[in-house]
């Protein structure tokens, strides 16, 4: 993709993704401008369960999945729900996402997940190496963990989806699992351990010292929203943002659940939308974890951060407006309660967050098809942090017009 580097490829949004696409990009010689309503890593990478993980291979959406839509309606509390007021809007996702379920679809999709996966955490070490942060990532491993039998014979189909795409895991009998993780309440019947799974210690911290190595190395970051584009003879000439217009030689879309709106006006209408996820961290818990734990049976996973204990997870499909149902955040201590007796959470932080989410669990890494010097990297859901360095990656090499080294089709924008 030639560009004309008087005026500088534009990345919008400074999460995780678009700060390593914007590095990537830089690394390559570009001239780069983040753009961003907020700060780095304000938006939905502040608050997330701050795993690295190549195992993620499973999609939201598995077989049986049109079944608990109704459960989904009845339990606003519900590890996955739907706001009822948002049901009209999500209609059409919810399609989706029950199509994307059947068992041909889920192995389709699991096998594409794993192709982005596989070098994930190898993606982060130039920018690691780059940025002085290498200890910032802790190489762990985590353990799922199974309060009753019947839960850990649900999740069988899983395991063996894992399995078929080559993922490490070692099934733990109670008694192992304690030795792992001495924490926990002495109330689990099985866990998974995997060790192909990192963590960062202050995933917001990650990305804002990612964003300062980015201008450290000469990369321009604006804070401003875009609200438009200028566009001529199949390329986007310039941004409009609310603080003016940019000149730009390209642009890479990575705003998040605000990336549907900006791809509409480029001619592109992905099914992106939003599930809602909460937080709850305790500076003090009285607890220590060596790994992080997650639970399939509830919905969350509880990370040891610099900060504190995370307890982060569930999913609510509610929008961008609605304001927060924070019932969802007690329903995370009282979970994790249930693990650690006695959790201190005196001086406890809040937080709600979108994560971008296709309904079929697979993120948006494409060029954009009216546009020859625009690309789209959005949609990542439960795995921005994993795949954040391996997006940029990608969109570096969309951009330079070069072989990938994957088959880039099942992440194109127009795959509906």
């Amino acid at each position: 993709m030639s560009t004309n580097e008087k005026n500088p490829v534009v990345v919008i949004g400074a999460g995780i993704v678009g700060v390593c696409c914007a590095l990537y990009l830089l690394r390559e010689g570009h001239r780069v401008l983040l753009v961003d309503k907020g700060g780095p890593g304000e938006g939905t990478s502040f608050g997330n369960g701050s795993i690295v993980t190549e195992e993620a291979v499973v999609p939201v959406q598995t077989p049986g999945i049109a079944r608990k839509v109704p459960g989904m309606l009845a339990d606003p509390l519900s590890p996955l729900a739907i706001r009822w007021s948002y049901l009209p809007r999500i209609a059409p996702w919810l399609l989706h996402f029950v199509r994307a379920s059947s068992p041909e679809r889920v192995e389709e999709i699991s096998i594409a997940l794993r192709q982005l996966l596989r070098g994930a955490m190898a993606a982060y070490d130039p920018l690691l190496e780059a940025a002085g942060i290498r200890d910032m990532i802790r190489r762990s491993g985590w353990v799922s963990v199974y309060e009753t039998e019947a839960g850990f014979q649900s999740y069988q189909p899983k395991l063996e989806l894992q399995r078929r795409r080559g993922v490490k895991l070692e099934v733990l009998e109670a008694e192992e699992l304690r030795q792992l993780e001495p924490s926990l309440a002495p109330i689990f019947r099985r866990g998974v351990f995997y060790p192909d799974v990192a963590q960062t210690v202050n995933n917001f911290r990650f990305v804002q010292e990612l964003a300062a190595t980015f201008v450290r190395l000469g990369g321009e970051i604006g804070r401003q929203a875009v609200i438009g584009f200028e566009q001529a003879e199949g390329r986007v000439t310039a941004v409009v943002t609310d603080a003016g217009v940019i000149a730009c030689s390209g642009v890479v879309i990575a705003a998040g659940a605000w990336s549907k709106a900006l791809t509409a006006m480029l001619g592109s209408k992905p099914p992106l939308d939003t599930e809602r996820g909460y937080h709850l961290t305790l500076p003090s818990p009285g607890v220590e974890l060596r790994l992080p734990v997650y639970s399939t049976e509830r919905g969350f996973v509880c990370t040891p951060l610099e900060t504190g204990l995370r307890l982060a997870g569930t999913v609510e499909l509610g929008g961008l407006e609605a304001a927060p149902n924070w019932q969802r955040a007690e329903v995370l201590y009282r979970n994790a309660s249930r693990w650690f007796p006695g959790l201190d959470r005196r001086d406890e932080s809040r937080w709600m967050g979108y994560r971008p989410s296709m309904p079929d669990s697979v993120p948006v890494i494409s060029r954009a098809p009216h546009h020859r010097n625009a690309i789209f990297a959005f949609g990542h859901g439960h795995i921005g942090l994993s795949l954040g360095a391996r997006t940029g990656a990608l969109v570096n090499d969309l951009f330079a017009g070069r072989d990938p080294g994957i088959d880039m089709t099942p992440y194109r924008v127009d795959r509906f």
